[in-house]
């Protein structure tokens, strides 16, 4: 039965580590890379655990995934006398359960010496690592998991497709670090790995960037869509006949390893999961021991939802939930599961029978790509990038219009999220605009949905997704300088001080009784069917999707307040804009519902065309005689 080395037991040298070190090991003294010793020095007597999230190893999943039927842990070791010994944690577990039949007490020495330990694995075991006692001084290198299954292994090869918008310092890390520890090493990987950048802002230097392995491919401005779906199309027809294509975005942090996990899973899965999108965990870049999504899921509300609960993975206990995990049964019944194209690994041969994406520019192309396919998905620990929060860098023209847009016509066209009442969704997210005085977001969302009224031929015709996406920008909410919210409140006569703000006065609510909330809902914060004025002014997050609904009622202005990029805007009362958008949306609602089965025709006849090579090259400007920058 064939055996291969699986994964590394990682330690790194990187301000994260330095921050996070139990992301790595967790230990009772430093751990540190030593260049004249060539090894990482363990820097005193005392325990150095590696049953943490990037160090142990996922032995459940590997049986599940990949029938896997023995693990050993190989390690070289040289300095004073150490004892090693593995660890293991079941459901339950609070803490690794160290296996003392397996010691293995190495003596002190100046030479590196080899240590092969056989692993133990029960039933019940989620996750395996092993701890080292040391009584002084220990170097180690070299630390690695091997798997053996019952199977050959798969022929794999991998490309990474990265698309990028003028972020050159992303790209350029991150290429640099896939280059250094994968491309230019003697790991089995650099030999079936390409690394695709489809450069879509057209600033990177190609010939310099460009090299054995890496290929730079200027793009139109066509959005993480197009540009990803430039990268399907490379993967299809590249000579070096990819198996499978790693979807990442620009503006993440990579592990190298994890590529090397992700490419070490394919070869050794079994048939159950051969057709299987690997999906990676999103960790946040600013706290980067948070795991913020590991799978999403479409609600019946009609909302993206992280299939998992935030979990804190240098917490043991979370780094155990999170290997364990079910998927609860009512997101199973749903069908509409997807994963992120953050780090999102597909078969190619998926590409070929379930077509292309749909022609976006950002929003819904991994969800919708994600549902229509409908894989069986595979995480695993240590199989992450680290990204920006979400809350940090809320932008109304694609939390408004594109994703009203998007999630239209992704349900007309391919069936997307057929449990969710994106109607309905509609309806909420614009009365939420509403009553936050919030006219120009609620305008987005009707430009949206009538976008989507214009049928398939307007969003799928070329430079439509552009032209529409910079449009919403410019006519989003324009948030300014804290200091110019201060001077127009001020020019307003408002008793507001910036002085007087933080962020617990932002995110602040104030409580309702059921009367209140009665007169809330009939009235839209008194701008239908009674209306008032209003007085005074309430402080609340400029992110759209709350709803501090204690704080804002009967209030003439609302000061939205981004704290973490320290811009806002001031907000006035205005009851006949608020009457427009009403109007404009009853008139969009009768028409949406006469035609309806008519744009349901359209939409699904538009499937094949749209999800074709044909129709993207030709969308991408990549037949012949055409510029590729139209």
């Amino acid at each position: 039965m064939p055996s291969i080395k699986f994964s590394n037991v990682l330690l790194k040298s990187c301000p994260r580590s330095v921050e996070y070190p139990s992301l790595y090991c967790r230990s009772t003294a430093p751990w540190f890379y030593d260049q004249e010793a060539d090894g990482w020095r363990l820097s005193e007597k005392g325990q150095f655990d590696f049953t943490t999230y990037f160090s142990s190893l996922s032995v459940k999943k590997l049986v599940r995934y990949a029938s896997a039927t023995a693990f050993t842990l190989e390690i070289d070791v040289k300095g004073a006398a150490c004892n090693i010994v593995q660890t293991t944690a079941d459901a339950f577990a609070g803490h690794p359960v160290e296996l003392e039949e397996t010691t293995v007490e190495v003596p002190a020495s100046d030479e590196w010496r080899h240590v092969s330990l056989d692993l133990k694995v029960d039933d019940k075991a989620i996750i395996v690592g092993f701890k080292i006692d040391t009584s002084g001084v220990v170097f180690v290198r070299n630390g690695a998991y091997f798997v053996t299954v019952p199977h050959e292994l798969r022929e794999v090869n991998l490309l990474l497709s990265t698309t990028t918008f003028k972020k050159e310092d992303y790209i350029k890390r991150n290429v640099a670090l896939l280059k250094s520890e994968i491309l230019d090493s003697d790991d089995e990987l650099a030999s079936h790995f390409g690394v695709l950048v489809v450069d879509n802002g057209r600033t990177l230097e190609a010939d310099s960037l460009s090299a054995a392995g890496i290929k730079v491919c200027p793009n139109a401005n066509v959005g993480g869509a197009g540009g990803f779906a430039r990268g399907m199309i490379e993967a299809l027809e590249s000579e070096k006949n990819y198996t499978h294509i790693l979807l990442m975005d620009d503006d993440v942090a990579v592990s190298p390893e994890s590529v090397r996990r992700t490419f070490n899973l394919l070869r050794i899965v079994n048939d159950d999961y051969v057709d299987a999108f690997i999906s990676g965990a999103m960790l946040n870049y600013e706290a980067g021991n948070e795991q913020w999504e590991d799978t999403g899921y479409m609600t019946p509300e009609g909302y993206c939802h992280p299939a998992k609960p935030r979990l804190c993975l240098t917490k043991f206990e979370d780094v155990v939930y999170n290997e364990a995990y079910r998927v609860p049964e009512e997101i199973k019944r749903l069908h509409q599961r997807y994963a992120a194209w953050w780090y999102c690994c597909i078969p190619v041969k998926t590409i070929r029978t379930k077509g292309m994406p749909l022609p976006y520019f950002v929003r819904y192309d991994d969800a919708e790509y994600g549902i229509r396919c409908s894989p069986e998905f595979m995480t695993m620990e240590g199989i992450c990038i680290w990204h920006d929060p979400f809350d940090k860098r809320y932008n109304a023209a694609n939390e408004l219009y594109q994703t009203t847009r998007n999630e239209l016509v992704a349900q007309f066209t391919t069936g997307f999220a057929k449990n969710s009442d994106f109607e309905k969704e509609i309806y909420h997210k614009l009365t939420l605009e509403l009553k936050k005085f919030g006219y120009s977001g609620a305008e987005l969302i009707l430009d949206a949905f009538e976008d989507f009224l214009k049928g398939p031929d307007c969003y799928s015709a070329k430079g439509f997704a552009e032209a529409s996406f910079m449009g919403a920008n410019k006519r989003k909410e324009k948030l300014v300088p804290l200091v110019e919210v201060q001077n127009r409140a001020h020019e307003l006569g408002l008793n507001f001080s910036l002085s007087q703000i933080d962020r617990q006065s932002i995110e602040s609510d104030q409580p309702r009784g059921m009367a209140e909330r009665a007169a809330d809902y009939v009235t839209n914060n008194w701008q239908r069917a009674i209306v008032r004025e209003g007085s005074g002014y309430a402080v609340i997050p400029a992110m759209g999707g709350v709803y501090p609904a204690g704080a804002i009622r009967g209030k003439k202005y609302i000061i939205a307040i981004d704290w973490y990029n320290r811009s806002g805007v001031i907000r006035v009362k205005d009851v006949k804009r608020y009457k427009e958008i009403e109007r404009r949306y009853k008139a969009d609602l009768k028409k949406y519902k006469s035609k309806k089965r008519e744009l349901g025709q359209a939409y699904e006849k538009s499937h094949s065309r749209v999800t074709s090579v044909a129709f993207w090259k030709e969308y991408l400007g990549m037949n012949k005689n055409q510029d590729p920058a139209l």
